[in-house]
């Protein structure tokens, strides 16, 4: 397919993040595959994530193909970007039709990006998630790939001011051992296993981060932060939940 948006935006992102001094460390790169298809399932904790997820691949010269909400690509500005760079939609009250369009992408040897948490983690830790990425490397025969991202929450999240234009700010990006999961799997098995390891990931990006200040916001609880806990955050998230089904948020 033509890639007339998806290279530019990469390039002036690379710029801006070069403008801000942004610290970013990517390790596992040679593991996401050179040809073929893939699934990269990475947490969530920034609205910039598919950026930075997405940097992953680019030493492989993949471009990924994020699914994403399709309010995204109903905005007038990030529609047509999203559009442009062969993202999916995702329409909540019609997933099949999402699901259908990354097995298409997958089979045509596309690397498909997914946020198998769904909504961003309030509590920087690994959310539940469902097994759809397991079915969809099944249904494709392709390979299930881990992300785990650290230091995004500090430029934009759910919650919190934008800072867009923070310096210096250090941004871990690692890249777990590839998955296989095959018809006859426990799917639901092998998506507690992919928790497990997104989870091990991400806490090694926490531990290993360049700075780890006590009491601040984007720290999780365990580590010394103000985060919410977990049971915090689940409660955060019903609560909005609640009130988008009440007409109450946009």
């Amino acid at each position: 397919m033509a890639e007339i948006v998806y290279p530019p935006v990469i390039g002036a992102a690379l710029t801006l993040f070069r403008a801000l001094d942004l610290k970013i460390r990517i390790e596992g790169a040679d593991r996401i595959p050179r040809t073929g298809g893939a699934v990269l399932v990475s947490n969530h904790i920034s609205y910039l994530d598919f950026i930075f997820a997405g940097l992953a691949a680019r030493p492989s010269r993949r471009l990924v193909r994020f699914m994403a909400k399709k309010e995204v690509f109903d905005h007038r500005i990030s529609g047509p970007l999203m559009r442009g760079m062969h993202h999916i939609p995702v329409d909540r009250a019609a997933g099949a039709a999402a699901f259908g369009a990354a097995l298409k992408a997958l089979r045509a040897g596309e690397v498909v990006g997914v946020f198998a948490e769904a909504t961003i983690s309030r509590s920087f830790t690994v959310k539940e998630i469902k097994n759809g990425a397991v079915r969809m490397a099944v249904g494709a025969n392709v390979p299930m790939i881990p992300v785990a991202l650290w230091g995004t929450q500090r430029l934009w999240t759910k919650g919190r001011p934008r800072k867009l234009l923070q310096r210096h700010v250090p941004i871990t990006i690692l890249v777990g051992e590839p998955m296989h999961p095959k018809r006859g799997d426990d799917y639901d098995a092998v998506t507690a296993d992919l928790h497990g390891r997104m989870s091990a990931m991400l806490d090694e990006a926490q531990r290993g981060y360049p700075e780890i200040p006590p009491g601040v916001w984007w720290q999780p609880r365990h580590l010394g932060g103000t985060a919410p806990t977990p049971e915090e955050a689940a409660k955060l998230d019903a609560a909005e939940t609640a009130a988008r089904a009440a007409g109450n948020t946009p």
